[in-house]
């Protein structure tokens, strides 16, 4: 079975810029949507990104568009978030997730999640 590992996060001050990574060991996820969730302290799990197989196609949360984009190297199986103009509320705790399909749509299905990796932003 496909294993995710997060990577890349850390602290940061507000406006400053992570770069997240995800990469896979036991499979390839090459062929399969990816998405970004994180959770904030004391808040619930929140949709961040998607990516479809290709990477032709994305969805954003609207607190995130404008500010992160999301994208996937394939032939080296992993995926990337990169979190640009970070401000206070973007802290929390980031993981990938592979999708249940190839493509995406509004409701992104998560079939298996990483470990997660901690981002936090101070002013």
């Amino acid at each position: 079975q496909v294993q995710l590992v997060e990577s890349g996060g850390g602290s940061v001050q507000v406006g400053g810029s992570l770069r997240l990574t995800c990469a896979s060991s036991g499979g390839t996820i090459s062929n399969v949507a990816m998405g970004w969730y994180r959770v904030p302290p004391g808040k619930e799990r929140e949709f961040v990104a998607s990516i479809d197989w290709i990477g032709n196609s994305k969805f954003y949360a609207d607190s995130v568009n404008g500010r992160f984009t999301i994208s996937r190297d394939n032939a080296k199986d992993t995926v990337y978030l990169q979190l640009n103009y970070l401000r206070p509320t973007d802290t929390g705790v980031y993981f990938c997730a592979t999708g249940q399909t190839t493509y995406i749509t509004s409701q992104f299905r998560v079939d298996s999640w990483g470990q997660g990796t901690q981002v936090t932003v101070s002013s």
